[in-house]
C-alpha cells in the first residue's frame, strides 16, 4: 500500500500494459483513479472491473484522445472536480508503425509524434497545473528502450520516445521548484501486450523477413536474460517511482529490459 489515500491518471488504460497498471495502482492504495483512453467501452469495463476489486478506488472512465488539447484539458478538469486533486500522472499511450524511412509516410510520422511525444506533453501540461496548486506530484512517462536507441525500421517511433526522454529531462526541471518529480520508464519487448500481438508480430516479420512464429523466439534471444519484458517488471518500477520511497529522483529514464541495451 504504498500509494496509499493518492489519486492517479493514467492514459492508455483501456488494455495492456495500462489497464495492468490501474489494477496495481488500485492494489497500492490509491483511492482515486482516473482512466482515459480512445476506446470508451472498453475503457469502462477496465474502471469498473478495477472498482469490483478494489472497492477502497473510485474508478473514473475520461475517454480521451491525447493528441487534442480540448479533450486533455476536459479530463483534467474532471479529474479536479473528482478528485480534488492529482499525485500521479501515468502517461502510457503510446502507438507504433513499422516502416523503413523511404516507406513511412507523412501521416504515419505525424500519427506517432502526435500521440507518443504530443500527448505526453499536453497530459503532463494539465496534470502540472493541479499538481503545481498542491506543491507535490509524481508525472512518469512510459517510454521504451528506443527511446535510448535508435530502432531498425521504427523512424517515427524512435524520434518521438527521444524526444520523451528530452521533455522528461526539461520538465523535470521546469517543476523541481513545485516539488514535481517527473521520470520516464524505458521497457523492453512487451511480447504478450495487445501491441504485440496484434500489430508488431505481424509488422516485425515483414520487416526481419522471418514467419511470425519466430519473431518471438528471436527477440527474446536478444535479451541477455532471455525472456520478454512482463507488465510486472514495469509496475514494480512504476510504484517505486511514484512512491515517496523515490522522493530524491527526476529527470531520469530507467531501463525495463532484461539487459538488452
Amino acid at each position: 500500500m504504498r500509494l496509499q489515500g493518492r489519486a492517479a491518471w493514467i492514459t492508455g488504460a483501456a488494455q495492456g500494459l495500462g489497464e495492468a497498471l490501474a489494477y496495481r495502482l488500485a492494489q497500492e492504495g490509491c483511492r482515486g483513479l482516473a482512466l482515459s483512453d480512445v476506446q470508451a467501452e472498453r475503457l469502462q469495463a477496465v474502471a469498473d472491473a478495477v472498482h469490483a476489486q478494489h472497492p477502497h478506488c473510485h474508478t473514473l472512465a475520461l475517454p480521451c484522445d491525447v493528441r487534442l488539447e480540448a479533450e486533455v484539458q476536459h479530463a483534467a478538469r474532471q479529474i479536479d472536480q473528482q478528485f480534488g486533486r492529482l499525485d500521479i500522472l501515468i502517461a502510457n499511450a503510446g502507438v507504433i508503425h513499422s516502416a523503413e524511412i523511404t516507406e513511412m509516410s507523412l501521416e504515419q510520422w505525424q500519427w506517432q509524434l502526435d500521440v507518443n511525444l504530443t500527448g505526453y506533453f499536453l497530459c503532463a501540461r494539465e496534470a502540472a497545473k493541479l499538481m503545481r496548486r498542491q506543491g507535490k506530484g509524481v508525472i512518469l512517462q512510459i517510454n521504451s528502450k528506443s527511446g535510448l536507441k535508435g530502432s531498425y525500421k521504427n523512424c517515427a517511433y524512435a524520434a518521438s520516445k527521444f524526444g520523451g526522454v528530452g521533455l522528461t529531462q526539461s520538465i523535470a526541471m521546469d517543476l523541481a521548484p513545485y516539488g514535481i518529480r517527473v521520470n520516464a520508464v524505458c521497457p523492453g519487448n512487451l511480447l504478450d501486450s495487445p501491441m504485440w500481438q496484434e500489430t508488431l508480430f505481424e509488422q516485425y516479420a515483414r520487416k526481419w523477413g522471418l514467419p511470425e512464429e519466430a519473431v518471438r523466439r528471436y527477440y527474446e534471444a536478444q535479451t541477455p536474460l532471455g525472456r520478454g519484458c512482463a507488465y510486472d517488471d514495469v509496475a514494480n518500477l512504476v510504484v517505486f517511482l511514484a512512491s515517496d520511497e523515490a522522493s530524491y529522483i527526476t529527470g531520469e529514464a530507467y531501463r525495463v529490459a532484461g539487459g538488452q541495451l
